[in-house]
């Protein structure tokens, strides 16, 4: 494949329309796992999805043309899936498992048009919000969170040269390189790029899964961007996210129901999946709750993604609960990924080699690291910690608790409500950059 001088594109900017989201399938392999699950099992549920922009100090509206914004979106829904893309979802293997998706879920699939968006400007920020069907507005969160950075991206290099920004990606190679070499240090890792949702850009994208795949060889386990697994051969990688219990929680009649939602969308997980896609994700409502509350089959499951305390710790808790359950963690699966650099990963493969089996998930980190890259300090490049999340099903409030208290999002009162009601043992406030 030929590379794609980065520079050059980025300087020619002079096309009437760029398209930073040019395929549905650009997007996580657990968004169409839970799509699947979401059409089958709640096809009637009405959610609403709202961008959170955690970087207070960065104003975003000041940054990204408003514009500019609403082109791109507009762009998304006119997107379908090609013929290539549904025969590529319907005849390739995932996770072992041909024919993961099912010809109805596809027939289906192929009909999908993103919902429309509202969008306005509040003290600096954008309000960027998605109303409709949990099975159609589930699909704008990835794409709206790669446009915002890579517009964030794009207006921090306007004012640079053609050779000025060939610095700037030579340099980000380099020190991506570097990350590459000490990886290569750490025998048996496994590792995937998770870096789609806060990106630079796609291209740069690209490159880095392209590099980790030369790179690392066999280490690199695969991406979880459907779009560039397609385009590189490579494992589409992911499972599940937190809107699942959050909107399980939010359709909860009772306390019994709401105690029951983290397990029951598991369940309903199984129901579909299993092997190594029955991973659980256990802190959206406190990892500390779900432990003590679980049933005795989630320690049968092939492992944990501990997502927002800090690996080591987190890692910790759930080993000596699988102890407790009377399993072995060495036959278990550990999958860390909140906001990993190589240095984290490196301290986590250590503390934790012959005592579990582990994954890595690479994120931000991968695909959005231009510090000190350029001439001067742009404050554009510095990646943000930026997020999409569901904010009421069926007209009832969605809450995330998470085990870092500053990841929650809710309404204050449902907050209150469910730390009482769920508990507010472990949770750890840390700061969150990515």
């Amino acid at each position: 494949m030929a590379k794609a001088d980065i520079a050059r594109r980025v300087y020619n900017h002079a096309w009437k329309l760029d398209p930073i989201v040019r395929s549905l399938l650009d997007t996580d392999f657990y968004k169409l796992l839970m799509l699947q699950m979401i059409w089958k099992l709640y096809p009637d549920v009405n959610v609403s999805f709202t961008l959170i922009n955690r970087t207070t100090t960065v104003r975003l509206a000041d940054e990204i043309d408003e514009g500019e914004l609403r082109t791109q979106l507009d762009h998304v829904r006119t997107l379908s899936l090609s013929k290539k893309e549904l025969i590529w979802l319907a005849g390739n293997s995932f996770y072992g498992r041909t024919q993961i998706f099912e010809p109805e879920f596809l027939a289906w699939f192929a009909t999908v048009r993103l919902p429309p968006y509202e969008l306005s400007k509040r003290d600096g920020q954008y309000e960027l919000t998605f109303h409709g069907r949990w099975l159609e507005t589930t699909l704008w969160e990835i794409p709206a969170l790669a446009i915002i950075n890579e517009l964030r991206s794009r207006a921090a290099m306007k004012s640079l040269g053609y050779f000025s920004l060939d610095v700037v990606y030579a340099r980000a190679k380099a020190k991506m390189w570097e990350k590459v070499e000490r990886l290569k240090e750490l025998p048996g890792l496994r590792i995937s790029d998770f870096g789609t949702r806060r990106r630079h850009s796609f291209l740069w994208q690209r490159w880095c899964v392209e590099a980790l795949k030369e790179g690392i060889g066999e280490a690199f386990t695969g991406t979880s961007n459907v779009l560039l697994a397609m385009d590189s051969d490579l494992e589409a990688v992911g499972t599940n996210a937190h809107e699942l219990p959050m909107v399980a929680a939010a359709l909860a009649k009772n306390d019994e129901e709401l105690a029951a939602a983290p397990y029951k969308v598991l369940q309903d997980w199984n129901k579909l999946y299993n092997g190594n896609l029955l991973i659980v994700l256990p802190d959206a409502f406190g990892t500390a709750a779900f432990l003590r509350n679980a049933p005795d089959w989630v320690a049968d499951w092939t492992g944990f993604r501990p997502d927002s305390a800090p690996p080591i710790e987190g890692g910790e808790k759930i080993i000596a609960w699988w102890e407790k359950m009377g399993r072995d963690p060495r036959q278990k699966l550990l999958i860390f990924s909140d906001g990993l650099d190589v240095g984290a990963i490196v301290d986590t493969y250590r503390h934790f080699e012959g005592r579990v089996r582990m994954g890595f998930g690479w994120g931000t980190n991968l695909t959005n690291d231009f510090i000190d890259c350029a001439p001067h300090e742009i404050a554009g490049l510095k990646p943000i910690s930026i997020v999409c999340k569901v904010m009421e099903a069926n007209g009832r409030p969605a809450v995330k608790l998470s085990d870092n208290p500053l990841k929650a999002t809710g309404e204050p009162a449902e907050v209150e409500r469910y730390l009482t009601f769920f508990g507010s043992e472990d949770r750890v406030r840390h700061a969150v950059k990515v």
